[in-house]
């Protein structure tokens, strides 16, 4: 693995700390963000609630503001359709929660994925009509490039209001609603421009208060759409969208609420995911414990019980609820470590040295292939769409590394495909079975001409080179003030010099270590490896270490420790 360091200028950090009050490590940092002054640094450091800008510079956001105003005074039928990840699960309990405090009964449904498939589609739609024909239809987290479902809809005099952020691979949609920052871009639209579903439905309940405000009405004056930040949170860490911008703002303070459990949905989900509220919550709480348990429902059930669980206030119903995702999730963890050791399987025998991967079984469960492509992505470092069946149709999703846009490739060899979409690094794909070679051979083709320098070996960007003795309390301080890290602001990682171990490392549950070290001053570092059991560093020569920082808490104690990614011997 290659390290990469790109240090800015030392008379700038040199600069900025002394400007800011801050240390050079801090200030370095902030510079690698942008924050090139003090009134960048101070809008990264604290990023408040009152920097969010004004929803209605949104693209017809002032325009379904109205619509939903209108529905709430004349008391209008409505009915939600939310995706079933957690930016369409909590995107659906957000807006069903804030239409029922004005009064309205919103019907919502979440489509099943083995029955209904992605998004908008006519079998979804059917079964949100079952209950009857709704004045407004609400779609959220899908429906950008469901023109035809719109117009079937539109057709049976049905409002529909599309709240969505992937990208299109066709022109606006002529019939309702549509607000996408990706579809309709603005200058100047870059605090806003990567928020996920949720961020936009926050955007969209705050225009709505800033009519029903406007005309006194009680409930609006009253309503603190600040408690709603959690679950915008959730979203917005689960989608892995750039914690930038208004992403940040929603991040930081929205994990603040979190971390209240006021909700008693989520803290009943923290309790069987094992987080603890005051260890306080991170990113990766939502990443690797509350987020696959809200995906897992969708995945293998019906994601409508993870909107159940977010807007009831039945502490039973909750817990009760809550142990079903967490099996739903082991469930799906026994599925998933099958289908990689399969998938890797025939990587080694089949597709070694291919550019990119495409791979299919019928055995394979599609909602849960995602998440095999992500993992063999990131093993093999290449481009990988992981395929199962689904009545009969190849269906399952894609992952990318860094540098090659999925949009793109897919859309020279979409002849093939039935359906697509997603984001540059993660795609979704549907197609007919008797499509496949030629669907592989097609992408393999569209990935090679894409990286014809070829995709490189994997890099890690060092963000700063420390001594040993520079870690501690005060650093770790400082740190705190760029949480939360994600995608568009990831978690430093730290190149350390002069370290060598005196104790061989401790291989634990045969694949994982962990390790000791002294530094100069004395003073002992505690540090593990993840799946690095196969690579141990060795003893008493000088090593240069690659780590991140964080908190350990364990058994009422608090212990800094290092996460080493990568070594390499010094010099």
């Amino acid at each position: 693995m290659r390290w990469n360091h790109h240090p800015p200028a030392p008379d700038a950090v040199a600069g900025l700390a002394r400007t800011v009050g801050v240390g050079p490590v801090l200030a370095a940092l902030l510079l690698r963000q942008g924050a090139a002054d003090a009134a960048g640094a101070a809008s990264f450091l604290d990023p408040s609630l009152a920097s969010l800008g004004d929803p209605f510079l949104l693209t017809n956001l002032e325009a379904a503001a109205a619509r939903l105003r209108a529905a709430i005074v004349a008391g209008e039928t409505v009915v939600v359709l939310g995706d079933y990840d957690v930016d369409g699960v909590t995107s659906t309990a957000l807006l069903v929660g804030v239409l029922r405090q004005f009064g309205l009964a919103p019907r919502f449904i979440v489509p099943r994925r083995m029955e209904d498939g992605y998004g908008l589609s006519r079998s979804a739609i059917d079964r949100a009509l079952e209950g009857g024909k709704p004045d407004l239809f609400i779609a959220l987290d899908c429906g950008t490039n469901a023109h035809a479902e719109v117009a079937w809809l539109r057709a049976a005099g049905v409002d529909v209001l599309i709240i969505d952020h992937h990208r299109s691979k066709d022109a606006p949609p002529v019939e309702g609603l549509l607000i996408n920052p990706h579809v309709h871009p603005r200058e100047g639209d870059g605090a806003w421009r990567h928020l996920c579903t949720v961020g936009l439905v926050f955007k969209l309940a705050h225009g709505l208060l800033k009519l029903l405000r406007a005309e006194n009405h009680p409930v609006a004056l009253r309503l603190r759409l600040r408690d709603s930040l959690d679950l915008v949170a959730l979203g917005t860490v689960a989608d892995l969208v750039p914690l930038t911008g208004e992403n940040r703002v929603f991040a930081r303070h929205g994990l603040g609420i979190l971390r209240a459990a006021a909700r008693p949905g989520l803290r009943a989900l923290m309790s069987v995911a094992g987080v603890r509220p005051e260890e306080a919550i991170q990113p990766a709480d939502v990443s690797f414990r509350l987020g696959p348990r809200i995906n897992a429902s969708g995945r293998l059930a019906d994601a409508a019980v993870a909107v159940e669980l977010l807007l009831s206030s039945d502490d039973t119903f909750c817990y009760e609820t809550a142990r079903q995702l967490d099996t739903f999730n082991r469930e799906r963890q026994d599925i998933e470590r099958l289908i990689t050791t399969e998938a890797e399987r025939l990587i080694e025998t089949r597709y070694a040295n291919e550019p990119a991967i495409v791979l299919h079984s019928d055995a394979w469960h599609p909602g849960v292939v995602g998440i095999v492509a992500g993992r063999v992505t990131r093993k093999y470092h290449r481009p990988c769409i992981v395929l199962g069946n689904e009545n009969g149709t190849a269906k399952g999703s894609g992952r990318s590394v860094d540098g090659l846009n999925l949009i793109e490739v897919l859309g020279t060899c979409a002849a093939h495909l039935g359906s697509w979409g997603g984001h540059p690094l993660a795609v979704g794909v549907a197609l007919p079975r008797e499509n496949l070679e030629a669907f592989r051979a097609g992408f393999t083709a569209a990935v090679r001409a894409a990286t014809s320098a070829g995709l490189g070996e994997p890099c890690l960007e060092i963000a700063a080179w420390l001594a040993p003795e520079d870690i501690g309390g005060p650093l770790m301080e400082e740190l705190a003030a760029l949480h939360p890290f994600g995608q568009g602001n990831p978690e430093p990682v730290f190149g350390l010099r002069g370290v060598v171990l005196r104790r061989p490392p401790e291989v634990f549950k045969e694949k994982h270590l962990r390790f000791t070290f002294e530094d100069g001053s004395g003073h002992r570092h505690y540090g593990v490896a993840w799946q690095q059991a196969s690579r141990v560093p060795p003893v008493g020569v000088p090593l240069e270490l690659a780590v991140e920082l964080a908190w350990n808490f364990f058994n009422g104690r608090k212990l800094l420790q290092l996460e080493l990614l990568d070594w390499r011997l010094a010099g």
